[in-house]
């Protein structure tokens, strides 16, 4: 079987529309169009609605957005240059559509309640495990907006809390899958719990993708043939696994409409130390009379 042919995948039908060798080229990690996919099995957007594609990378899961729902996205990513991106969007014709923006995660140029859907894909696990995050990442979505991510994770948590020695041993390729990158997965419960105990969300969907772990090793297989794989390929100890305890997990949730003020500004946001300046010099004020 050919690379181009692996990248076809009857489970993500729209996927398998765009360009194998487009899609092959600008992956930075498990397939995004895939993820992104699966992803919006369980959103509806609508045409015009304003998306938040956070963490999007080069691009490709912006550009399935916004033309397999007419959405305007909103394509923000920390290392990637907008100018690559944009150009990848004009050979689209979607630059109407599609707004390339380069931000850090923690530190976002949206007004509060802009968005009506926020997604990520293959990267929230890299700054929403802080405790923080969704209090700060909500704050651009509209009341009853959606929050959505999919990306890698356990389906079991490891016993006695030891990585298993298979993800540790190193591959002919001599790379070692269990690598920093990895201390963000986590299972589909813990995702559940981080987020409701906030009383931000509402989680409407929480689960793991089926045999998760032969798609991405179907990738890996195939950009290791066409040459396209960007990182040593860890398709050996996906199969080892078997999705015993590597996978996907989608996490959906509804931002509450009652929690839709905050008293004070987040902590990364510049408004809060001009708070905190206010009440130490009102304090230091008081003192001195």
């Amino acid at each position: 079987m050919d690379w181009k042919t692996m990248m076809n995948n009857d489970r993500f039908p729209k996927s398998n529309n765009y360009n194998p060798e487009f899609v092959a080229k600008n992956q930075m990690g498990p397939n995004s169009l895939w993820l992104m996919e699966w992803l919006t099995e369980k959103i509806e957007i609508k045409e015009n609605m304003k998306v938040l594609d956070l963490g999007c990378g080069r691009a490709i899961s912006s550009i399935f957005l916004a033309k397999e729902f007419g959405a305007t996205v909103y394509a923000t990513d920390l290392w990637i240059d907008v100018s690559e991106n944009q150009k990848r969007i004009v050979e689209f014709g979607l630059e109407d559509m599609i707004i390339p923006i380069k931000a850090e995660a923690h530190a976002l140029p949206f007004a509060k309640n802009f968005f009506d859907v926020i997604v990520a894909v293959d990267s929230y696990g890299y700054f929403g495990t802080d405790d923080l995050y969704l209090s700060y990442i909500t704050s651009f979505l509209k009341p009853g907006g959606i929050i959505a991510a999919a990306l890698p994770g356990l389906m079991q948590d490891f016993d006695n809390f030891k990585v298993p020695e298979h993800l540790l041993k190193p591959q002919k390729n001599g790379n070692v899958f269990w690598e920093p990158d990895c201390f963000t997965f986590h299972t589909k419960d813990w995702w559940l719990s981080h987020w409701m105990k906030t009383t931000l969300v509402a989680v409407e969907i929480n689960d793991t993708l089926e045999d998760g772990y032969k798609h991405w090793a179907k990738q890996e297989k195939a950009l290791d043939l066409a040459g396209f794989n960007i990182f040593p390929s860890v398709e050996e100890t996906l199969l080892k696994d078997a999705g015993q305890y590597i996978g996907f997990v989608r996490i959906v949730a509804r931002k509450n409409k009652t929690k839709t003020e905050e008293s004070m500004p987040h902590p990364w946001q510049s408004e809060f130390s001009a708070v905190c300046d206010s009440i130490f010099n009102e304090r230091d004020s008081r003192k001195n009379v």
